[in-house]
């Protein structure tokens, strides 16, 4: 198997699709537009530095799915995406995707971002395969917990590792492309290592490393 991993946001798309959906909520007043910003604004400063609390953000992050209807979310999700996420989606992020594509490689998309945001991200892109932080279910309601090890930083690693452990096919090459010093762990362990419009830490890691350094905004 020949597998082509994405990192999701700021890298197919022009945006953070979780802080797009927090812009969501609160431009339409479903939470508490303050305090909700406000969060957001602390948690993607720590992501941005590289000391994101992910357990303490994903409680933070789920808490909205914990306290409205699911089927209340999935029609709000409906409108994000088109909101929201269409006008992000980056041409050069679809032709990358399908030249891997034509070239016969597994698709999969790895994002710390929760599956009830980002699992209709990855079906625009025609990606079947994602792996996302996991928000927990019971009885049909989400219960604003996460379920496993959260895919950030070190947990990439291990939910990646995990995937392809239960895979039939052994895996013979791989690429992996992102944005973020977040995911210098994940890059670490690929055959391509691909640094994608990426923030200074991870640029000068590229750069040291000698891995590939593109733009799919030019």
């Amino acid at each position: 198997m020949k597998l082509a991993l994405f990192d999701l946001d700021n890298t197919l798309i022009a945006g953070d699709s979780d802080c797009l959906w927090g812009e969501f909520l609160s431009e339409h007043g479903y939470v508490d537009s303050d305090a909700y910003k406000a969060g957001h604004e602390k948690y993607y400063q720590d992501y941005l530095n590289g000391e994101l609390d992910i357990d303490a953000f994903l409680t933070f992050q789920l808490k909205a799915l914990a306290d409205n209807d699911r089927t209340q979310l999935k029609a709000w999700r409906i409108h994000y995406i088109e909101e929201k996420i269409k006008p992000v989606i980056l041409p050069q992020a679809i032709e990358l995707i399908d030249d891997h594509r034509r070239r016969g490689h597994e698709l999969l998309i790895i994002t710390a971002t929760n599956r009830f945001i980002t699992k209709p991200i990855a079906d625009e892109f025609r990606i079947d395969t994602l792996i996302a932080s996991e928000p927990e279910l019971i009885d049909g309601q989400y219960t604003g917990q996460v379920v496993g090890v959260p895919s950030y930083a070190e947990g990439k690693v291990t939910r990646f590792k995990d995937w392809i452990a239960n895979q039939d096919q052994k895996l013979e090459e791989s690429w992996f492309y992102s944005d973020s010093h977040n995911d210098i762990p994940l890059l670490r362990e690929v055959d391509h290592a691909i640094a994608v419009d990426p923030d200074e830490m991870l640029k000068s890691e590229a750069e040291k490393m000698g891995w590939q350094i593109i733009s799919l905004r030019a």
